[in-house]
């Protein structure tokens, strides 16, 4: 297996060669040169696998490049009831991910997949704890170190720095926008008193964090100096250990596979539901994938109108689902990708006119950049938007029906996921973070305080370690060096 990037410039690398890496050298991102594909068959003989041995069939076409038992020791390491232990009352902590109905009516079913039992809460963990095994494992094969450079805008950053944190030969290096994550958020990163883990908190929003991991990982050559890579999803492990549980998912819900089920994502980055792209693209019998943004609807202007405007920082809305508040989808691109039939050249210009202008059109409207936007049921992509308002009325109607608490994220994608429903097609909404990382909105939803899983009680109380920096990128490399030793 090998991978291309999206802009069609870079040299074609195996899956350990560009694992420790962000992007590919022509600032574009990497993708399967093809996409493998999954039979009938092996569909049917996954259904009674275990999460860990399901991981290790999806990946083993991914990472050919990793000795099978070498791959199948990861996964086992990873995927374990001990690591992933925050169940719900009433889950089952061996699956991993549990699937339960929410609300079955007219021949409808809408079900919630739960994917933050992890350490941190949050689905981040799902990817991540697999990453900081496979990151380990590399650099131990190669006796090398790496320095982790990343943004998060509230669920990476700790989800990184809990896999990372004592790993050898890894240090990270976390952006975060200065005051605008939830406090349960901020403490779970800045309470780690961890020797390899720096927390930087920056004056701006999550996509000023984004655009200087990016500046970072263009330099290439202070890139190779500091041995820098990435966590977020620009890391093409990262998104491909988050196919997994679409097949997880899938295969939990039905019992043939003549049958279709859709996903709704709470979607900012595009990593997530980029994911499901990717399974659908496989051969994952998926309807509908469906993009469930907040107030910053940048994805579903896009899926409505195919247009797509990034909005700039003074632009971007902080809300109570603030690991959304996303600007510019850093993940879009590889979808982009796909839609222009993988025209590196085309998919070049287009970005670049992003940095230029803001954004491109491909409405087909006279003057714009392309009428690709007519191909994008063909993928299978939908889209809707949820406010604060709907987001406390999504959380109050499921606790008051069902006695079931959601987070707001996962609110935005109950709203969202009920504008499209389809009789017959079980809709798997997929869970973000519990409820109790956005305790100040549970409260005013609800009128209490979310429950808080053992060892988290009292963690905004903890001491914390962070600085505080400028959206200087010199300033930035200069603090990285000083802290590298390289």
């Amino acid at each position: 297996m090998q991978y291309i990037s999206t802009r069609g410039l870079a040299p074609a690398q195996s899956f350990s060669q560009i694992l420790l890496g962000g992007l590919a050298p022509d600032g574009g991102l990497y993708l399967p040169a093809e996409y493998p594909q999954v039979s009938s068959a092996e569909l049917d003989a996954w259904r009674s696998l275990s999460y860990a041995d399901l991981a290790f069939e999806v990946l083993k076409k991914f990472a050919t490049d990793i000795p099978d038992a070498d791959l199948k020791a990861l996964v086992h390491k990873t995927y374990t009831a001990e690591v992933y232990r925050n169940a719900r009352e009433g889950e089952d902590a061996t699956r991993i991910t549990p699937v339960h109905t929410v609300e079955e009516k007219n021949g409808t079913r809408l079900v919630l997949q739960a994917l933050s039992n992890g350490p941190t809460l949050a689905f981040k963990d799902m990817a991540m704890q697999l990453l900081g095994n496979l990151f380990e494992y590399a650099l131990a094969k190669q006796h090398a170190e790496l320095n982790i450079f990343g943004a998060t805008s509230g669920d990476t950053g700790s989800a990184a720095e809990y896999a990372m944190r004592g790993k050898k030969g890894i240090r990270v290096f976390m952006l975060s926008p200065h005051n605008k994550m939830s406090a349960f958020q901020s403490a779970q990163m800045f309470s780690l008193q961890d020797p390899n883990i720096f927390n930087i908190a920056v004056d701006g929003v999550f996509d000023d964090c984004q655009d200087m991991v990016k500046a970072v990982s263009n330099d290439l050559a202070f890139k190779q100096q500091q041995k820098i890579g990435t966590v977020n999803s620009i890391n093409w492990a990262r998104v491909v250990a988050q196919v997994i549980y679409y097949f997880r998912g899938y295969l939990s819900v039905t019992s043939s596979n003549e049958e279709k089920v859709s996903f709704t994502v709470p979607s900012g980055n595009f990593g997530n539901i980029c994911a499901g792209h990717i399974a659908r693209m496989m051969g994952l019998p998926i309807d509908k994938l469906v993009a469930a943004t907040n107030e910053n609807d940048v994805l579903d202007e896009f899926f409505r109108t195919g247009v797509y405007r990034v909005r700039k920082s003074a632009e971007t809305y902080h809300t109570t689902s603030p690991s959304m508040d996303i600007s510019k989808a850093s993940n879009f691109e590889r979808f982009v990708f796909d839609l222009l039939d993988r025209d590196g050249e085309r998919v070049r210009a287009l970005f670049q006119k992003v940095e230029t202008q803001g954004g491109f059109d491909l409405s087909g409207k006279p003057g714009s950049d392309g009428d690709e936007f007519r191909k994008i049921a063909q993928f299978g992509f939908a889209s809707g938007k949820s406010t604060h308002a709907d987001r406390l009325a999504t959380i109050r109607d499921l606790q008051a029906k069902y006695g079931l608490m959601i987070d707001t994220h996962t609110a935005d994608g109950v709203k969202v996921a009920r504008e499209h429903l389809t009789p017959g097609v079980p809709m798997i909404v997929l869970e973000t973070a519990l409820p109790a990382k956005f305790n100040e909105t549970i409260r005013e939803a609800l009128g209490r305080d979310a429950a808080r899983p053992a060892g988290f009680e009292n963690i905004e109380d903890l001491p914390q370690r962070l600085v505080v920096m400028t959206t200087d990128i010199d300033k930035m490399k200069a603090y990285i060096a000083a802290h590298t030793g390289l």
